[in-house]
């Protein structure tokens, strides 16, 4: 409902910032409750230039915020600048007596809710923030001893399951009456988020962005690959997983519909792994939250010493997918192509990039950062630096992903790398993951000659295994 402004009325700021959606919103039931809501959405990239948004995920920002102004009757108000900045001016032009929000776990983003509570504690003005976007506070999961916890394991078990159960789901405020700043000339067009360039087009054929495509994806899940999922979510070519991460990371729908949607379902095993799959989310966020230089300082120190290559050339080969060994291509060109990776293929073609070229995970962050929609500072910061060894209950270094075997082990139809790496269609699925060990009759068979329509190995897999185990120990000692 819109109604127009009325300079007596006393008006609630609710700020949206991850949680796009309206469904178990526990920062803008409350604001609705006091009376009419000033939607806002601030857009504050220019004055944090060390976090810029990648560019899919711009890409998602743009249709999941133009799905909540529908959802919103078009009410919703745009803004760019500091977020003080725009709060000050709003509370300045219009009769606001309250500022809600619910919280993010960024670095940044709590200094900024910091500074905003102490620019509206000076101005009188009341302000509140909610969880709204994790099952368990990072501050309220601690050990025995008060300090935080660093192994997954514990961290679920003795911590989060032992804590309090995640609170109760939220309705739909039954009265929303929404403020529109016609005073404000920004719009979701001047954010520029799509950019001038139209390379995002390819990620529309494979993504449905907003609040409904988020339930709608969850009971899909639900009805068709909770069973089995355990298993089936290692194998690439099943889908048997749910693709709900970038919902997430934009709020699109909240953890506690999904832990309480799955808690719903008759116990077992399947239902189990996934709710700890959702438990590591929480994991990624708690990391960030207690250790805020986890996204660019390694976990542990000796990792410092590290002697990583440099090599732009081998770089963008992984980037581009080029690298000859056909299962990390297939991911990485899934990245490109879609702007999602399967989960079992990220950890493959991030073993690659960091053990086998000997690259830094930094480099792997960045790239991933810009290609994924669901590109999530704390998820991809405790990833890769699992993934490298670096990271708190990290995968042990010396654990290096062989992309033959986790290929033929978790591919073994080869339809996901066929897929996308469509120039070795052909070839016989015993040798689609080492192609430079088929004859010169199977490769002619099969219209391939390497080196040309598809690339030898940039990298021998033995010879940079031992390297990556010799860096290890020199790096450590």
């Amino acid at each position: 409902m819109h109604i127009p402004l009325n300079p007596n009325a006393p008006y609630t700021i609710f700020w949206f910032r991850q949680d796009l959606r309206i469904f178990d919103n526990l920062g803008l039931f409350e604001a609705a409750k006091i009376g009419p809501v000033i939607p806002i959405y601030i857009w504050d990239e220019d004055h944090r230039p060390d976090s810029k948004t990648g560019a899919a995920s711009k890409w998602w920002l743009h249709h999941s915020l133009n799905y909540l102004n529908h959802s919103l009757d078009n009410n919703l108000n745009v803004y760019k600048g500091l977020p003080q900045e725009v709060i000050n001016h709003i509370i300045n032009t219009h009769p606001v007596k309250a500022v809600y929000w619910n919280r993010c776990y960024e670095p940044w983003r709590v200094t900024e809710d910091a500074k905003t509570k102490i620019l509206l504690k000076e101005r009188g003005t009341e302000c509140k923030s909610f969880n709204s976007s994790l099952l368990w506070e990072p501050f309220t999961i601690l050990k025995a001893d008060k300090t935080p916890y660093k192994v997954y394991s514990a961290f679920y078990q003795n911590g989060c399951l032992k804590s309090s159960k995640p609170r109760e789901l939220i309705p739909r405020p039954e009265k929303l009456i929404l403020i529109k700043d016609h005073s404000n000339p920004t719009t979701l067009d001047h954010l520029n988020l799509l950019g001038s360039i139209p390379w995002h087009s390819k990620l529309e054929h494979h993504w449905d962005v907003g609040e409904k495509a988020a339930q709608k994806k969850l009971m899909t899940f639900l009805n068709s690959n909770l069973k089995g999922y355990k298993e089936n979510r290692n194998y690439p070519a099943m889908k048997a997983v749910s693709r709900l991460s970038p919902h997430l990371h934009f709020g699109e729908i909240s953890p506690h519909q999904i832990w309480h949607t799955l808690d719903q379902e008759e116990t077992c095993q399947d239902k189990n792994h996934f709710l700890s799959e959702i438990a590591w989310r929480e994991f990624s966020y708690y990391l960030l939250y207690h250790f805020p230089t986890l996204p660019y300082k390694n976990f542990r120190p000796q990792f410092d010493r590290f002697p990583w290559e440099k090599n732009a050339l081998l770089l963008k080969a992984w980037q581009k997918g080029k690298t000859g060994y056909p299962i990390v291509d297939a991911g990485m060109r899934e990245l490109w192509q879609t702007g999602y990776m399967h989960n079992r293929v990220r950890m493959i073609a991030g073993s690659f990039l960091v053990k086998n070229l000997l690259l830094h995970w930094h480099h792997g962050r960045d790239w991933f950062w810009d290609c994924l929609v669901d590109a999530d500072l704390a998820n991809n910061s405790a990833s890769w630096q699992w993934v490298a060894g670096s990271g708190v209950d990290a995968a042990p270094y010396f654990r290096i992903f062989n992309p033959v075997t986790q290929g033929e082990k978790f591919d073994p139809t080869g339809l996901y790398t066929r897929h996308f790496v469509p120039e070795l269609s052909k070839l016989p699925d015993q040798y689609l993951f080492k192609p430079w060990e088929a004859s010169p009759e199977i490769l002619k068979n099969a219209r391939i000659i390497l080196g040309k329509d598809y690339p030898t190995p940039i990298v021998d897999m033995k010879k940079s295994r031992q390297a990556a185990l010799a860096a290890y120990k020199t790096g450590h000692t």
